[in-house]
């Protein structure tokens, strides 16, 4: 993968699948290519690049990818450090090594520390995920602010940050918490990120419930999403039930992966469990049925627009700007674009495809309180002006400029 010190590298030479070009050949369509294509227009470059590839034109596709190795770098512009990453998706889609790259980039041999450092920096620098949270966890407390026992069941719970903020404001709740009880479903890829196991993220949300007075359970499961059944989530009787999709609902596999189609399953499973509320954050991107270019050209546009956002804040040259991006964003770039299949696993879906999913699996909106809308505008008074929240049809879109990034809205 790139690192800090170094732009595109030299995997993809003159030699694809069979096809051989030589310099002579090479100089040979540089007046086309270049009458078609401006010079430094990298955006073009990397369409016109996408489009070759799409077409299995592998000439035209490697005589772009030179000229594009000398327009990318991880340490320039928003738009040539995203470039510098779909250019390896680019390499890695014709070199069939898309998958190989991606489990490399989740699972590579780095200190787990660095990578939860790269994470949390995500997580102060762009309110996208605290956007998440927030607007789950208002639709979570305006739920259950009349409940004693309140049971949440959150797929993919990583370092468990989320509730942090929700077990303070219950401890605050007039009248006193209520007992918390905590499932925490994820696999084990987060937690090579944690540095162990789920009994981490427990002890952390334990010791915080104590400090702050709230009767207190957590219980996890160590468990691939797809193969979540009823009996790993501990359902009890007498509690009200919550349950919390961030982030993660676009990894499940659909109808068009698999005639299993987990997406749906899961979601009729939860529906069957009778939730008080249930919350869903994604961005908001179309990537997951379309054919590779069109999918090529959402995914340019959506993280052109959040390399944008990350540039106000960090310095282009700063070493931690470089490691967030790759650690955090290059491994879903170099998905979306090297692979196909149950390969692809960052399949995101627009929110009006979420609700006709939800719709299906009998489940009616929730709109999300005013109160809720107004923290978060709170909380977006800490970042640029470019930032942009919309209340649209019950859901909640968080935006860089013209561009919805995240969505967030509640069922029940």
């Amino acid at each position: 993968m790139l690192g800090p010190d170094s732009d595109i590298p030299e995997s993809c030479d003159s030699s694809i699948n069979g096809c051989i070009a030589s310099s002579q050949e090479i100089d040979s369509w540089r007046p086309i290519t270049e009458a078609i294509i401006p010079r430094q227009d990298l955006k073009q470059v990397l369409i016109a690049c996408a489009k070759a590839v799409s077409e299995n034109d592998f000439l035209t596709a490697e005589w772009l990818m030179a000229e594009l190795r000398q327009m990318v770098s991880v340490s320039g512009e928003p738009i040539q450090r995203l470039g510098a990453y779909m250019l390896e998706g680019l390499v890695a889609r014709l070199a069939s090594s898309g998958n190989l790259i991606y489990k490399t980039l989740r699972c590579k041999e780095q200190a787990s520390i660095e990578l939860l450092s790269c994470m949390h920096i995500l997580y102060e620098v762009c309110p996208y995920l605290k956007f998440g949270y927030m607007s789950a966890n208002g639709a979570i407390a305006e739920a259950m602010k009349d409940e004693n026992r309140v049971h949440i069941i959150d797929f993919q719970i990583a370092q468990g940050s989320q509730w942090v903020t929700l077990i303070q404001a219950f401890a605050a709740r007039p009248g006193g918490p209520p007992h918390i009880r905590i499932t925490g479903i994820d696999d084990t890829t987060s937690a090579y990120a944690r540095g162990g196991g789920l009994n981490i993220v427990g002890q952390m949300l334990s010791r915080l419930a104590e400090s702050f007075k709230v009767p207190f359970e957590f219980h996890g499961a160590a468990i691939s999403d797809c193969e979540v059944r009823l009996e790993n989530l501990g359902i009890q009787p007498g509690e009200a039930l919550a349950v919390n999709f961030a982030f993660m609902l676009h990894h499940m596999p659909d109808e068009s992966v698999s005639t299993r189609n987990h997406r749906d399953r899961l979601l009729r499973l939860v529906k069957s469990l009778s939730p008080k509320v249930v919350t869903i954050v994604e961005q908001e991107s179309n990537t997951n049925t379309a054919a590779f270019f069109p999918r090529f050209q959402e995914a340019l546009e959506y993280y052109a627009a959040m390399f944008e956002s990350i540039d106000v804040t960090l310095p282009r040259e700063h070493k931690e700007r470089i490691n967030v991006e790759q650690h955090c964003l290059a491994r879903d770039v170099v998905n979306v674009i090297a692979c196909e299949g149950i390969e692809r696993v960052e399949r995101h879906e627009l929110l009006g495809k979420w609700k006709s999913r939800f719709k299906m699996a009998g489940f009616s909106p929730c709109p999300l309180s005013s109160l809720v809308n107004a923290t978060i505008k709170t909380l977006l008074e800490n970042y640029s002006d470019k930032y942009r929240l919309e209340e649209r049809d019950g859901a909640l879109y968080l935006g860089w400029m013209n561009r919805d990034l995240v969505a967030s809205c509640a069922w029940k």
